[in-house]
């Protein structure tokens, strides 16, 4: 994945979602790799779709419901769009949008700015009632929440990895 880092200083969706999952879930790596090839609208698109009906990533939403990687996406994406609506008017949005359609052109990457202590425990809210939507246990949902937050606290305090820093040479 990109180092997620951009002149702002926040991280994109993409990058936290990937070490989450690596964290979290590796198993669910191989699903994070397939759906990198997408744009951000696209991924968030396909997973937030229900129903039985085959995807081109090779099965059908149906095994993607329990699973933390579409968790942890859906709901980064979301808070990251509603914050960054805050902060840019909504018509020069959508003419964006409607100019990066018509010129066939992806959407750029959704990028978390800083978060206050509040907003990261309403990310860490939407993540569990989300995980329990989608029929994840109430403990996994739990440990899930805790390594976003832990991953997005870590990004603020200027320390994008839970690695402990290498130490200082005399």
């Amino acid at each position: 994945m990109g180092s997620g880092a951009t002149s702002a200083g926040g991280r994109t969706v993409r990058d936290v979602v990937h070490e989450v999952v690596a964290e979290v879930a590796p198993e669910e790596l191989p699903l994070v790799a397939a759906l990198a090839r997408f744009d951000d609208a696209t991924v968030v698109r396909r997973l937030g779709r229900t129903g039985g009906r085959r995807e081109p990533l090779g099965f059908g939403l149906g095994e993607v419901v329990a699973m933390a990687a579409p968790v942890v996406w859906l709901v980064l994406d979301e808070a990251g769009r509603r914050m960054a609506d805050a902060v840019v008017d909504a018509a020069a949005t959508r003419s964006r949008s409607v100019l990066r359609r018509v010129l066939r052109r992806p959407s750029a990457p959704v990028v978390l700015p800083a978060l206050s202590p509040e907003q990261l425990a309403e990310i860490r809210r939407r993540v569990v009632e989300t995980a329990l939507a989608r029929g994840l246990t109430a403990r996994r949902a739990e440990t899930i929440a805790d390594a976003v937050v832990a991953r997005l606290a870590l990004a603020e305090a200027g320390d994008g990895t839970p690695e402990s820093p290498a130490p200082e040479r005399g």
